[in-house]
């Protein structure tokens, strides 16, 4: 008779090489395809630039999003912006909307699922599971469901976010949103209020109407 020892011995064996393969296939599956993007709107050749680090479950970065928009829809022929992820970390979902938000764009829906994220922060983010509500932004905008579920686990798109956040840090970036244009970072210090963001920015890209150029919503403050 066969020590049973053995035989016991052999099969935790077995059963640990499995659990390590479908481990491994799990995590292929969930990066196959995957792409790395930068996430950018508005001119890209243009001489001004742009960048925001920014928190989907961040508040102040919900109000400055139409904010952006608007900007864009004015003199985005004259801006090139690029979105920066940023997730706090007393944000517990913001990691994964920003993944999420990484896994549509996979799918050439970045942006789409961008805005989706912020006109519904009061949606998924006090949700006890925000998956159920990314997959349903994921339906609306008609994607691939199947994949953006397995994308949802890319450890790649994980880094890229954690690459984004890395590079915020070595800026210096402590809160959200966070804007720096042409390379130089815009003190909210200097600017109170959303009015004067836009008048911090059309004075670089249009300075004849900077001083005209007024928000209706310019009581929405920094640091929210």
């Amino acid at each position: 008779m066969k020590n049973p020892w053995v035989i016991t011995g052999i099969i935790a064996v077995l059963l640990l090489g499995s659990a390590v393969w479908y481990s491994g296939s799990s995590a292929e599956k969930s990066n196959e395809g995957v792409e790395i993007f930068n996430h950018i709107k508005g001119n890209n050749d243009a001489i001004v630039s742009l960048v925001e680090y920014s928190d989907f479950q961040c508040p102040a970065c919900a109000a400055f999003h139409p904010v952006v928009a608007d900007i864009l829809s004015e003199y985005g022929d004259n801006i090139k912006f690029e979105y920066k992820h940023f997730p706090l970390p007393m944000h517990t979902f913001a990691q994964k909307a920003a993944i999420a938000a990484e896994a549509a764009g996979q799918q050439d829906k970045f942006f789409e699922y961008h805005d989706l994220l912020f006109a519904n922060q009061g949606e998924w983010s006090v949700a006890n599971n925000p998956n159920i509500f990314f997959i349903k932004y994921a339906e609306e905008l008609e994607l691939d469901l199947d994949k953006f579920k397995i994308h949802l686990n890319s450890s790649l798109l994980r880094d890229k976010v954690k690459s984004d956040l890395d590079q915020g840090h070595a800026l210096g970036v402590t809160g959200t949103p966070s804007f720096y244009l042409n390379g130089e970072f815009m003190d909210p210090n200097k600017f109170q209020t959303i009015e004067g963001f836009i008048e911090q920015i059309v004075l670089v890209v249009d300075p004849e109407s900077a001083s005209t150029t007024k928000a209706t919503n310019s009581g929405v403050r920094f640091g929210l």
